[in-house]
């Protein structure tokens, strides 16, 4: 099955031109010429807009896409509630946001046949889902693909794969993201999580505000950072199957559940900039200095979710990709500092070049949560390392970290603040840095 997966998923499309429109049919002629809803949409099919902008946003930011599929999505029953395992939403309000630098171990190993919907642990947020502000991270273990099919009317789900591939199988077609990859599933869009390894594990950002974008790019110009280009779409593919599907909706929180007599992702034909996409990592363009000193990580955004004042985001995601490190008498490792943004960082794999691995560590599968002003930066162990260290060019591509950057406090759940890998004692990470100071006179 796998392997078939893996194959299957093979057919994407690039997204020239990232947020622009673009086009796929399963089955030719079934995108109507010049009309987006015509009196009668080809091959008997129905029309139907997805607008994940309001109607009036300018032009540069409206996102919606037609679908043209073999049932529209009102042809459904009533939701009724269900629970909601793990997940929770913001607003946060069991908790008081916690100045404290916080680590978690990787999320245990769950309970046979655990999907990707029951395997989702939230640690914490911020803002309020009703209101479209602010954002959520959470993580996932699963054991098992999932059979029924889920939509997020919160927000757009950024996946971050750690341990494992999966399938996503979408109403607009097929995306296989594997570790080192991202995928994002815009808001209220379908789809069902497959396993390709016997088990998976990874990162969610759910973001409620604006959907993300490239950042612009100012003084850089023209080139750098994450290329349009190098953003897949998948390429339309669709069920057509009757029959009993459990179709699973969150809305303002809260999970809702309806049993279809079809399978909900049957859209044989798409068009529009409200689509899933995946994007390699390592693809990204790190820029750096070639003279001297540390430039600062908003340097390594790939995506970025605007707020209402330009520059201050929302939610950023910033990649820590390989990388030449060439500074001349400069401290090397990202320096000790206070943030006006909240950061929560993840491992991909290997090792983060400010944390020590290992046992005890900064480890993948695991994350860190520097709330606004808390004070952090490199160990005692790698500040000794990288103060004594030769200066000569050094290659980083043993390890791939990534930060889900946001402009208020996150907020932990109860869960997240009991758990029981979350590390203790991280604050011991930095025991023992030295008074070196030593007056001239």
């Amino acid at each position: 099955m796998s392997g078939e997966a893996r194959k299957t998923a093979e057919g994407l499309t690039h997204l020239s031109g990232f947020g622009n429109e673009h086009a796929s049919e399963a089955v030719p002629g079934a995108l109507p010429e010049g009309r987006n809803s015509p009196q009668r949409a080809p091959l008997g099919l129905y029309a139907e807009q997805l607008s994940g902008t309001a109607f009036t946003e300018p032009r540069a930011h409206n996102r919606r896409s037609w679908l043209y599929r073999i049932r529209p999505s009102a042809a459904h029953p009533a939701f009724t509630r269900t629970e909601n395992g793990s997940i929770r939403t913001a607003p946060f309000t069991e908790s008081v946001p916690d100045p404290n630098r916080l680590r978690w171990n990787p999320l245990p190993e769950p309970a046979p046949g655990t999907d990707f919907l029951a395997g989702l642990w939230t640690l914490g947020g911020n803002g309020d889902a009703t209101q479209r502000t602010g954002m959520a991270v959470h993580l996932y273990h699963a054991t098992s693909s999932m059979e029924r099919v889920f939509s997020d009317a919160d927000g757009e789900l950024l996946i971050v794969p750690e341990l494992g591939g999966l399938l996503l199988r979408t109403e607009f077609g097929l995306l296989h993201v594997e570790p080192g990859h991202i995928a994002l599933i815009p808001r209220g869009v379908r789809f069902r999580v497959e396993l390709l390894d016997a088990s998976a594990r990874g990162y969610v950002c759910e973001n409620y505000g604006a959907p993300f974008r490239l950042p612009d790019l100012g003084p850089i110009g023209a080139n750098g950072l994450a290329n349009p280009r190098d953003f897949l779409a998948p390429v339309a593919a669709y069920e057509d199957t009757e029959g009993p599907v459990e179709v699973v909706n969150k809305f303002c929180g809260t999970l809702w559940t309806a049993t279809y007599d079809h399978s909900p992702l049957d859209v044989v034909a798409w068009h529009g900039n409200h689509v899933p996409y995946s994007y390699d990592l390592r693809r990204f363009n790190v820029l750096g200095t070639i003279s001297y000193d540390h430039p600062d990580p908003s340097i390594f955004t790939v995506l970025t979710s605007p707020s209402d004042t330009p520059g201050l985001a929302g939610v950023d995601f910033v990649v820590f990709a390989p990388r030449w490190l060439v500074g001349e008498d400069t401290f090397r490792p990202p320096y000790f500092h206070r943030n006006v943004m909240s950061e929560y960082m993840g491992l991909i794999e290997g090792a983060y070049d400010a944390k020590t691995a290992g046992e005890g560590g900064f480890v993948p599968g695991g994350g860190s949560l520097h709330n606004m002003m808390s004070a952090h930066g490199p160990d005692r162990e790698t500040f000794d390392r990288a103060s004594a260290a030769e200066l000569r060019p050094q290659k980083v591509d043993d390890g791939l970290a990534f930060m889900f950057e946001t402009r208020w406090p996150v907020t932990l759940t109860p869960g997240a603040a009991r758990a029981e890998h979350l590390q203790q004692g991280y604050d011991d990470v930095w025991s023992g840095l030295e008074r070196h100071f030593r007056p001239l006179h």
